[in-house]
């Protein structure tokens, strides 16, 4: 999957510039940060001496009072504290660059690195090489080998560049004491070690002079002169005394650029963080070709395929009936909140909605959690859930009676296949297989009558058969038969609405790496997706159940 992505720039005068942070005190009494944008427009207005700040220009629903510092929410008019504090600013930039501009700049337009805000030497560091690379422009940088001198002079002194001019090697911005470091470090390198030099430097090395022809640019040199590039500015940067490692796997094999890997492993090693930049694994995401002779049942499980195809009957005449089975009434209500409305349980109902058949005053209590609301919030929370004859405390999740989702009709495969998995060498692997077709939404769906897409079927997901492995199966089967396997919804990897979505039941899409975490090994995977399967009423219980 291929996403955009963008970095931002805030101005000095802004209040990331400024180091200003803007927080709202939470229900735990903790400071949480307003985002960037929201903490720029209230710093915005503080700084003006506006008495107050409407956020509901940039989406959110809330005043913010500096009189009170206090957080306003418009539509319920609770009150949160807020509080402005001083901190690091962000980012370490200098000067006012528009979000359009990325680096290198054009040719003329980056001539002098600006001065950075920070001189440790990482941003030191940065600093230069966007500079040294924006001075060049492009096409302009090029690699020139360099010749020893005949004699060494007796002192050897490091050259001061002219305005404008760049040392010859690629740490010309580095200031203040790291310059001559860096220039001995590449004079020691020269009879060797090709370094970067301008086109129109006049501090280009002795025997360029202007009647050669043309230099080749960066990129049409070979991977060698690459190579040797960026083993020259690892040096440079070990002899101005800044830490750092090798960066390994730069030879044929590997599929980076070493220019880019020298650049890479010279900024991070900058900031003392270890640098290794090898092959990157391949995505392994099917086993090799199985032939239908080599896919074996299930013991232990009869068939290799289940198949949904519409909604279960409901379980309940009315939602009052079906409440009464896992409620008590409670006729002195304590003295807390309703987590459903928010309102004091001795006082009625908050809830606006279509109104139940049911006084909005009487309070029950779950009879397995104990945990007390309005009846009127739980037959109004039950309505606009599935209608299937059971319940969920919306506090801590219990479940009463046989829980169902809203997935889609479809087919569910499942058989074994003769490879293993990574790090379950010692068994075979169990492969199954989800096809959901796009239909039309019924009426426990989110918009019913309209159409619904299902990406990425069929699904393929693997697990070890081992006991386990095959418990997990037996369990995930009756998810299945229960419709709790997918939903309908918006995707959280796509942003598209009205999709085939996961039910938070996770799965291993990846037979032979882990490169997005949906693959092997991972030790703790069967005992986490029992664990979901449990917070969805599904346990070895449920197995017993299903064959009552």
């Amino acid at each position: 999957t291929i996403r955009p992505v963008r970095r931002s720039y805030y101005d000095p005068s802004s209040a990331p510039g400024k180091g200003v942070v803007w927080e709202w005190e939470n229900d735990s009494g903790s400071w949480t940060p307003y985002d960037m944008d929201v903490g720029i427009t209230i710093q915005r207005a503080y700084e003006k001496q506006h008495p107050w700040v409407d956020l509901s220009t940039i989406g959110f629903c809330y005043v913010i009072d500096f009189a009170t510092m206090g957080q306003i929410n418009r539509q319920t008019q609770r009150k949160r504290r807020v509080r402005r504090r001083l901190d690091m600013v962000y980012p370490l930039v200098s000067g006012t660059l528009p979000k359009s501009q990325s680096w290198p700049a054009s040719p003329g337009a980056a001539a002098a690195p600006p001065v950075p805000a920070c001189a440790c030497p990482q941003c030191l560091l940065v600093m230069s090489v966007k500079a040294t690379v924006s001075a060049a422009g492009p096409g302009t940088t090029t690699l020139q080998p360099r010749k020893a001198p005949a004699v060494p002079p007796a002192t050897p002194k490091a050259p001061v560049p002219a305005p404008g001019a760049k040392v010859p090697d690629s740490m010309a911005t580095m200031r203040g004491s790291l310059k001559p470091l860096a220039a001995q470090g590449s004079r020691r390198q020269a009879a060797s070690t090709p370094t970067l030099s301008s086109a129109s430097s006049n501090a280009s090395p002795p025997g360029a002079g202007s009647g050669k022809a043309s230099r080749p640019g960066l990129g049409t040199l070979n991977r060698s002169h690459l190579q040797r590039l960026a083993i020259a500015q690892s040096r440079v940067l070990i002899a101005s005394g800044v830490p750092t490692v090798p960066v390994k796997n730069l030879t044929g094999s590997s599929p980076v650029n070493p220019a880019l890997a020298g650049i890479t492993g010279i900024l991070m090693s900058a900031a003392g963080l270890p640098v290794c930049l090898t092959r990157p694994p391949k995505l392994v995401l099917h086993p090799p070709p199985v032939s239908k002779s080599e896919i074996q049942s299930i013991p232990g499980i009869s068939h290799t395929c289940r198949k949904t195809t519409k909604k279960q009957a409901k379980k309940g005449k009315t939602p009052e009936e079906v409440l009464k089975k896992y409620l008590q009434k409670v006729r002195h209500p304590p003295d807390e909140d309703c987590t459903i409305c928010m309102e004091r349980l001795s006082a009625p109902s908050g809830y606006k909605g279509p109104q139940p058949a049911i006084k909005p005053d009487l309070v029950g209590k779950l009879v397995k959690c104990g945990h007390v609301f309005h009846l009127h919030c739980l037959v109004a929370m039950y309505n606009n859930g599935n209608k299937d004859g059971s319940l969920q405390c919306p506090t801590c999740k219990t479940i009463y009676g046989v829980k169902t989702g809203t997935q889609p009709p479809g087919k569910m495969e499942y058989h074994i296949i003769p490879h293993a998995l990574p790090g379950h060498s010692d068994c075979k692997t169990i492969r199954i297989i989800y096809n959901i077709p796009p239909g039309v939404q019924g009426p426990e769906h989110p918009n019913p009558g309209k159409s619904f897409t299902a990406r990425g079927f069929p699904r393929h997901c693997y697990l070890p058969d081992s006991e386990k492995g095959r418990k997990v199966l037996k369990l995930l089967l009756v998810a299945w038969d229960r419709r709790l396997i997918f939903a309908i919804g918006t995707s959280s990897t796509t942003g598209e609405s009205d999709t085939v979505i996961w039910n938070e039941i996770h799965h291993k899409t990846e037979f032979g790496s882990n490169l997005t975490g949906h693959g092997y090994p991972d030790i703790n995977y069967l005992d986490n997706v029992l664990a979901e399967l449990a917070a969805q009423g599904i346990t070895e219980e449920s197995l017993a159940q299903e064959k009552d």
